[in-house]
Order: structure tokens, then C-alpha cells, then sequence
């Protein structure tokens, strides 16, 4: 079994994940993944030579219809939808930046 999961581990990956943890919850966490890669290596030991690779257990097919160009609305048709529009496009609030590009 690998070892337990140290605090600074779990949260470097809180951080990539973009959590903030407590510390209580830093331990909390630090023994449920320990506990989920300890399951891991369990089933690393198991023998699958010969085992096929599968994406899903059961024999499952995809029901697809022909892909077949239609044409799209008109642009009118859907900036009618829109809560803001400057024609021809949607208007969004700015998310990102001061707008100068740089």
C-alpha cells in the first residue's frame, strides 16, 4: 500500500482545483484520497493478462442518424432571443481585462 497522503499534497491539489479547504477538512480529505489510492493499489495487484481493454461493460452501440447539412437560422431569428444585441452580434458584459487588448 502506498503511504497516506501528506497535508502539503492534499493541498496542492486543493489549489489546482481551485478549493479552499480548512485544516479540518485538509485532514479530512488527506485520508479519503489515502483511502482511494490505497483501494487503487489493491486493484494493481489483480492479474488482467489476456483481460480485453473495454470502454463499458455491456455490448452497447450507438443509434446515430445520418449527420446531414440543414440550414440555420436566420441571424435576425436569433439575435430575437438575445437580452442585448449589437447587430449583427450578441452583447455580453465585459469578463476579462480592461478592453485594451494587451
Amino acid at each position: 500500500m502506498s503511504e497516506p497522503l501528506t497535508h502539503d499534497q492534499v493541498q496542492h491539489v486543493a489549489k489546482l482545483s481551485r478549493l479552499r479547504l480548512s485544516a479540518d477538512e485538509i485532514a479530512q480529505y488527506a485520508d479519503q484520497l489515502s483511502a482511494v489510492l490505497g483501494y487503487m493499489d489493491k486493484l494493481n495487484e489483480l492479474d488482467v493478462t489476456g483481460v480485453e481493454p473495454m470502454a463499458h461493460p455491456l455490448d452497447v452501440t450507438n443509434v446515430l442518424r445520418e449527420d446531414e447539412p440543414v440550414d440555420g437560422l436566420p441571424v435576425d431569428a436569433v439575435l430575437d432571443n438575445a437580452p442585448a444585441r449589437d447587430d449583427p452580434f450578441f452583447r455580453v458584459p465585459k469578463v476579462i481585462g480592461d478592453g485594451s487588448g494587451a
